[in-house]
């Protein structure tokens, strides 16, 4: 396999990707307010898909495309323990930047209550 120079990702042909376009989509797959909520609550730890749906409150089927946009972005993984699925984070970078967004929301918009933000420290 040929080493792709680091500003670039690569795509699954292959093609060399610039790494303000990988950037772009990446961000794209945040762009759920549902897909946000889940990252917040499996910052506390793995989670099985019933108790994701109960507290974020929206219909099953909208989870399970959220959470598939989730799996596919490399954002999740998802195990299987009998008839129960349960989410993880794929890698702690992930709740580092929810924390990180968080920290420039409360600097950028101060009119918003720290509340309302969310529980994600």
């Amino acid at each position: 396999m040929t080493p792709v120079h680091r500003t670039a990702a690569v795509t699954e042909d292959t093609v060399p990707v610039p790494l303000y376009q990988a950037k772009a989509e990446f961000f794209r797959t945040l762009g759920h307010p549902a897909r946000i909520r889940v990252l917040e609550l499996l910052q506390d730890g793995p989670r099985p898909v019933r108790e994701l749906l109960e507290l974020i409150e929206i219909e099953p089927s909208s989870l399970s495309q959220q959470l598939a946009v989730l799996r596919r972005s490399n954002l999740v993984t998802a195990t299987r323990a009998g008839s129960t699925v349960v989410y993880a984070l794929s890698t702690p970078d992930v709740a580092e930047l929810l924390r990180a967004a968080r920290r420039i929301l409360t600097e950028m918009r101060p009119e918003l209550d720290r509340d309302a933000l969310g529980a994600a420290l």
